[in-house]
Formats: C-alpha cells, sequence, structure tokens
C-alpha cells in the first residue's frame, strides 16, 4: 500500500482533492442550512413540528437510494454530488444546534426578559453562545457524514475524468485487481475522516476555550 501511494500519488492526490473539496462544499452547505433551520425550529414550534419530520425523513432514507434520482435531475454532477453529501451532513447540525438554542438556563432567559431583551438580543447573546457546544458536537458526526456522503455519491455516479474522486478510484481499481491502490485509496479516506474531525475538535477549542466549561475542564 505504501508503494502504491508513492507510484501513483499523482493520480490519488487528484482524487483526494475532488473528494476533500465535495466534502468540505457539503458540510459548509448543511452549516448554513442546518443553522438557519435551527434558528427557526427555536423560534416558533409551529415550524418545528412542520418542518422538523422532512429533517427525519432525509436522515434515515439511504443516500444510495436517493442519489441516483438526485444525479439524474440535476444536469452538473458535481452539484448533484454536493447536494447528497449536504443531505447525509445535515441531520445532526440541525438537531444538535435546536436542542441548543432551546437548552438555555431558564435563570438567564428571566435576566432578559426582566431587562425587556428583543427576541433577536435574547438569540444572539444568549442563545446562539449556549448553542455553540451543540453546534460542534454535531458538526464533529456530520464532518464524517459530509465525506461518507461524498464517498457513496461518487460511487453511484461512477465518474470518471475530472470530477473522478476516490471512491472512483476503488472501483476502478476492483475492477483492474490494483489491490494496493484499493487500499491506499481507502487509507486516504480514513486519514482525512480523521483530520475533518480534528478540525472540528480544534474549531471547538478556539471558540469555547476561553469560556465554556467542557474546555476549560480539559485544560486544567
Amino acid at each position: 500500500m505504501a508503494k502504491a501511494l508513492v507510484a501513483d500519488w499523482s493520480t490519488l492526490a487528484g482524487s483526494l482533492l475532488v473528494t476533500v473539496r465535495i466534502t468540505l462544499e457539503a458540510l459548509a452547505a448543511a452549516v448554513v442550512v442546518g443553522g438557519l433551520l435551527a434558528i427557526l425550529f427555536s423560534l416558533s414550534r409551529w415550524i418545528e413540528q412542520s418542518l422538523f419530520p422532512y429533517a427525519i425523513i432525509l436522515q434515515v432514507t439511504p443516500i444510495v437510494a436517493i442519489a441516483p434520482l438526485i444525479i439524474i435531475w440535476v444536469s452538473d454532477t458535481r452539484v448533484a454530488l454536493v447536494l447528497c453529501a449536504t443531505i447525509v451532513a445535515l441531520f445532526p447540525i440541525v438537531s444538535n444546534t435546536t436542542l441548543g438554542l432551546r437548552s438555555v438556563d431558564p435563570g438567564l432567559l428571566d435576566l432578559f426578559r426582566l431587562h425587556r431583551a428583543t427576541r433577536w438580543q435574547t438569540l444572539v447573546r444568549l442563545r446562539v453562545p449556549s448553542a455553540l457546544p451543540y453546534f460542534f458536537a454535531g458538526l464533529r458526526v456530520s464532518a464524517g457524514l459530509a465525506l461518507i456522503g461524498a464517498v457513496v455519491a461518487e460511487f453511484v455516479a461512477g465518474t470518471g475524468g475530472t470530477v473522478s474522486g476516490l471512491a472512483y478510484q476503488i472501483l476502478l481499481s476492483g475492477l483492474q485487481l490494483n489491490i494496493p491502490r484499493l487500499f491506499a485509496a481507502l487509507f486516504l479516506i480514513a486519514l482525512t475522516g480523521i483530520v475533518l474531525s480534528m478540525l472540528a475538535a480544534l474549531a471547538a477549542w478556539i471558540s469555547l476555550r476561553r469560556w465554556h466549561e467542557s474546555e476549560i475542564a480539559r485544560e486544567s
């Protein structure tokens, strides 16, 4: 496997870049869409009860089942792959952030009401900071799911050329019985997942280390 990494690095590196780019774009989309949905859910129970079941449906529906439909409906293969990975990564962001936005200290909430804070001020200055630990917990899960969604979508699409990711290299290596390259591609996927998880943990540490007890206790 090590020899295959060195000998086929030019091919594997290009595919790695494609997979990482799709994963990051899907994760960014999941963060934006999931964060906005979580804010809407926290502001209105009616909106949450109306839309949250659809988020659950997307979560429990196998991406392998809907990826072919998305790839057929969306003409741009790259956009279709990002969309598939976004669907897989969306639910942890929505559920964790919604829980965090609702898990506010009642005493602090009463204090904000006592000072006649608006809903926007309460959201920005109280609910969002309180939800950050929950958000980062969901982000670590979604980072791995975005990578899984990208790889699965690439498997379903089976595309080569300029949009060929590591999944395509696995498929091609399997057909050619090139087992070292196959395991090299698997190693790169696993390594990418570890790096994404570490980056999410680093972002949480940078954001929470000065005020939240979870990171303060870890440092002490």
